[in-house]
């Protein structure tokens, strides 16, 4: 199995455009030892030829770009995108959808509950509706596998968060709370890889299921709880957002600091965490415990 991070930063990417906290800052002055990082997005191939997407960037246009793999190979019109799988409905892993609206046909894997958003209550998806088999949806099950191309199976699994706070509640209370948030599990030619861009918390059933991949990629929103409650007033901690800190007592560095077989990614990483600059005991912190911070461009072989 072939994986490519085409963006490793968390919604606004970073620098974010409006943000002029010290990271942001610091990079835009060329004092930070770091780089910049468009929004998550990661894709697979079992073959190294054909490739599927995990979620769909804001920033998916310009990632495809910089991607030779992902370019036109034949004819006017052609695409090695075969699909798409949504672990969510928040904006920043769904807006890239409308990008792939050139009536290239292409199958989106997403919750029943999430494809009811989508199409919906945002009348603009349909934009992928307008010529018969534009866009072929398939139903995501937590906890159910399938196989979306030969050799490689997917299976969701419930990470228990919430829907986007843009969804009226009228119709969250007609939804399934399981299909909200997932995680995907990827196995291809005995390997397997483990995507977890958002959670909350971490049980001894994902630890264990972690222990048993090859690659984790795992949610590095946050530094910490507060961390934008110090960058700006009256704003949500990191678990009130559905995101699982790193550092803390019961932060994701320390609950798995017994994690000894997989190859470990931290992902989605939001503009303000530290360790985003290389030289901060943050980032020494990370890498000493046997973690990468994920950056674009980053290719994995399993």
């Amino acid at each position: 199995m072939w994986v490519r991070v085409l963006g490793a930063a968390a919604g606004g990417g970073f620098p974010q455009w409006n943000c002029n906290c010290t990271n942001c800052r610091r990079l835009r002055l060329g004092a930070l030892h770091g780089q910049a990082r468009t929004q998550a997005q990661v894709a697979v191939s079992a073959d190294n030829h054909v490739w599927h997407l995990l979620n769909a960037s804001p920033d998916l246009r310009q990632q495809i770009e910089v991607a030779p793999c992902l370019h036109p190979r034949e004819g006017v019109r052609d695409s090695p995108i075969a699909s798409v799988i949504l672990t969510c409905a928040e904006v920043d892993q769904v807006l890239g959808l409308l990008l792939l609206r050139e009536m290239q046909p292409f199958t989106a894997y997403a919750t029943d509950s999430v494809r009811d958003i989508l199409l919906g209550d945002n009348s603009i998806f349909q934009v992928l509706h307008r010529i018969p088999d534009q866009v072929y949806w398939r139903s995501l099950v937590p906890g159910n596998g399938c196989e979306i191309a030969a050799g490689l199976q997917v299976e969701p699994i419930s990470l228990n968060g919430a829907f986007p706070g843009f969804v009226n509640a009228e119709r969250v209370a007609r939804l399934r709370p399981d299909e909200a948030v997932l995680g995907l599990v990827l196995k291809c030619g005995g390997h397997s890889m483990m995507y977890l861009p958002g959670v909350g918390a971490i049980d001894d059933a994902l630890l264990e299921q972690m222990e048993q991949s090859d690659l984790v990629m795992l949610d590095g929103t946050f530094w910490s709880d507060d961390e934008l409650i110090r960058v700006r007033q009256g704003a949500r901690t990191a678990r009130q957002m559905g995101h699982l800190p790193i550092s803390g007592p019961v932060g994701s560095l320390q609950r798995l600091a017994t994690l000894r077989r997989p190859r470990k990614v931290y992902i989605h990483i939001n503009n303000t965490n530290p360790i985003l600059d290389e030289d901060s005991p943050e980032y020494q912190a990370v890498r000493e415990a046997g973690w990468e911070v994920a950056c674009d461009g980053m290719t994995m072989e399993l």
